[in-house]
């Protein structure tokens, strides 16, 4: 592979069954070896979901890696040679049962910085007086609980105050909600992950408002104005599952779009180009706003990718828009959130951890500011997923907010993705206390 592609700046080999990597796949530097390593250029490197029970020493021998991948491995160590990476940035090792049980829930929590200098130190083979030191410390711990009880009552605070949410497994769910993945997606929009989330309060005030806000937000943000990927909200009562993601000629494609009739997807782009033009013409700028913005990311496309429900109804039609038959309103409780990207798994991942974090923050906001229900006709906000006595003395994180699985499957069952698994939501865990 180094000599037929020298070059080569990404290798993405996630979801095999690889057992080995890289010592199998790359040759060590040394007699014969390319100047600055096999591959002087390789900055990207994902073999997350493989079978990789070793990851060698000669991973050094990459100058230029800037991002490792291997999650959900069967790695129990982890080299310290990876210290010598110059540029490495990013490395995720989540989901491998490390001997190392420190490490391990360095992986989980902290920094790709912090892991490499824990390795740099020696790690988890230190040399025995270190690992005496840490011995004895933690036999004092056990026997003085009460002098450092300060110290615990001062981390009892820290985690009262991060926000709280639980996540409901599939076996504990007894009619749990499945999205069925058609072989077509692959070559159009691969990747989507979704889950169920139950608790949110959206009917004081501009609760909803801001949940709305926090969407056009993150697609700007992290979605990279819906290139990355893109986020679409229903709620959750008002779908019929199972759920069917697939893809569909633009001139057969029918969805009613938010705040519009049922249309064909051809004539929906066809109208938002027209629209984009007059707006243009009006304002004499360039930019054009709403989904005006997106539509050149179907160009190309001779099928377009669409949720569809149990019914035939097509309920979501991503990057453009998702349906008024699933919109969200002031009285929804529980929603169905779906992130989509033609880019990777992970990205999809990231934003929905994000997505969730940003409800959370909004739902603690609404509580503790105890808006009144604007202009509808209820009374107040305790019509919302629980009752509050409203009183100062009100803990928001006392009422966590439930994320249900759920799974991706193809069309022969077999599973592609569970969100959230037990890696997901650790991007936020600084913020988030994960109940699981």
């Amino acid at each position: 592979l180094a000599r037929a592609a020298p070059q080569l700046q990404a290798l993405l080999l996630s979801g095999n069954r690889l057992r080995a990597l890289p010592g199998g796949l790359l040759p060590p530097a040394g007699a014969g070896a390319l100047p600055g390593g096999p591959f002087p250029l390789l900055s990207r490197l994902e073999a997350a979901d493989n079978e990789v029970a070793e990851l060698g020493a000669d991973i050094a021998a990459l100058p230029a890696l800037k991002s490792l991948d291997v999650a959900n491995n069967r790695l129990q160590e982890l080299p310290a040679a990876l210290a010598d990476c110059p540029r490495l940035k990013e490395a995720n090792f989540r989901g491998n049962q490390l001997k190392d049980k420190r490490l391990e829930k360095m992986v989980n929590g902290c920094q790709t910085k912090a892991i490499l200098e824990y390795l740099r130190a020696g790690g988890r083979g230190k040399g025995k007086a270190e690992s005496a030191r840490e011995e004895a410390r933690k036999k004092k711990r056990e026997k003085q609980p009460k002098k450092d009880s300060r110290d615990g009552e001062q981390d009892e605070l820290e985690e009262a105050s991060k926000l709280l949410v639980k996540v409901l497994h599939i076996s504990e769910n007894p009619a749990p909600l499945v999205v069925k993945a058609s072989p077509g997606v692959k070559d159009v929009r691969p990747f989507i992950v979704c889950c169920v989330l139950k608790g949110a309060n959206l009917k004081p005030g501009n609760a909803l408002k801001r949940f709305l806000s926090v969407q056009t937000k993150l697609h700007e943000d992290i979605c990279e104005k819906r290139t990355a990927a893109t986020i679409a909200t229903h709620d959750l009562q008002l779908i019929k599952g199972p759920l069917t993601y697939d893809v569909q000629p633009p001139d057969k494609l029918k969805i009613t779009p938010l705040g519009r009739k049922e249309i064909k997807a051809k004539d929906l782009l066809r109208q938002l180009q027209l629209e984009a033009e007059e707006q243009r013409k009006q304002k004499k700028r360039q930019n054009v706003s709403g989904l005006h913005k997106y539509l050149q990311l179907l160009d190309g496309k001779d099928n377009y990718p669409c949720l569809v429900d149990a019914e035939g109804v097509v309920i979501s039609f991503p990057p453009i828009t998702n349906s008024e038959k699933t919109k969200i309103r002031k009285d929804t409780r529980d929603l169905f959130l779906e992130v989509t990207s033609d880019t990777s798994l992970q990205i999809c991942k990231d934003v929905m951890d994000t997505l969730i974090l940003k409800i959370a923050e909004l739902n603690r906001f609404t509580l503790e500011n105890k808006e009144d229900s604007g202009s509808d006709n209820e009374s107040d906000a305790l019509c919302g997923p629980v009752n509050l006595n409203p009183s100062q003395n009100v803990q928001p994180m006392n009422f966590p907010l439930v994320v249900e699985q759920v799974r991706v499957v193809d069309t022969d069952g077999n599973l592609k993705v569970l969100y959230p698994s037990k890696t997901d939501l650790t991007t936020v865990s600084s913020l988030l206390t994960v109940i699981r």
